[in-house]
């Protein structure tokens, strides 16, 4: 998505506290986001379907409701980018609120600039074709023609490995938690033994195939205690 096909792009602000709905009012506008105040569950739940809102930014800790279940209840309908922007930064309430349909996570306080970051790479995203080729930097993916490359030369994947950089690219810049990861590749749960090392393996011969050096990898990102990244900053 180009930057002018964003310009006029909706969004939904859903915190508590005024002074955060203000100040990402004051912040965002300039970049030609239009931005569309809630204060409580109750009133994202009436605007997100009323107002038609283009990406939600929502904050966790609502008064009427907690906003890992306003964001359940939002993806049961609706498809529109979830931003979680709280001041709960425990590896358990990023992975609840992701598990729950988040597409992204920041923690209080952020930039403006992160998070402009963030609002470009969700609605690139969400407006990618499966079939178009995506590069980031040297790694090059054809989703059509099954070819994987970097700098250029053809990478060989197994199945799995294909699989879950298929997932990782069709949502750069998002974090993929375990549980999502072993539930769409391999259909188990985290739980289960031997899962989570047979992912962090899978992983590790993955980065070995991409990265120009897997012990520092530049595209596929570890989110500690939580999951993995493809980076959309390159």
């Amino acid at each position: 998505m180009t930057k002018d096909n964003e310009k006029g792009l909706r969004i939904l602000v859903v915190d508590d506290e005024k002074s955060i709905r203000r100040f990402l009012k004051a912040s965002l506008s300039p970049h030609g986001y239009f931005i569309i105040e809630a204060a409580n569950a109750q009133e994202a739940l009436m605007l997100a379907f009323s107002a038609h809102p283009d990406i939600i930014i929502l904050d966790l800790g609502l008064p009427d409701l907690d906003g890992v279940e306003v964001t359940r209840q939002l993806r049961r309908q609706i498809k529109i980018p979830i931003i979680i922007l709280s001041i709960r930064e425990q590896e358990k309430d990023k992975v609840a609120a992701l598990d729950a349909g988040a597409d992204d996570y920041l923690t209080k306080p952020f930039s403006i600039r992160e998070l402009l970051a963030r609002l470009r790479a969700v609605m690139r995203r969400f407006t990618h074709q499966d079939d178009t080729p995506f590069q980031m930097g040297a790694l090059y993916v054809d989703f059509f023609r099954r070819i994987v490359s970097v700098q250029g030369s053809i990478v060989h994947l197994t199945p799995t490995e294909y699989d879950i950089l298929k997932i990782l690219v069709q949502n750069a810049g998002r974090v993929i938690t375990h549980r999502q990861l072993l539930k769409e590749v391999w259909d188990k749960d985290e739980s289960l033994e031997g899962t989570y090392h047979l992912m962090r393996v899978t992983i590790s011969n993955l980065r070995n195939k991409i990265e120009p050096d897997p012990g520092r990898p530049v595209y596929l990102l570890t989110e500690p205690g939580v999951g993995y990244r493809l980076s959309s900053d390159l």
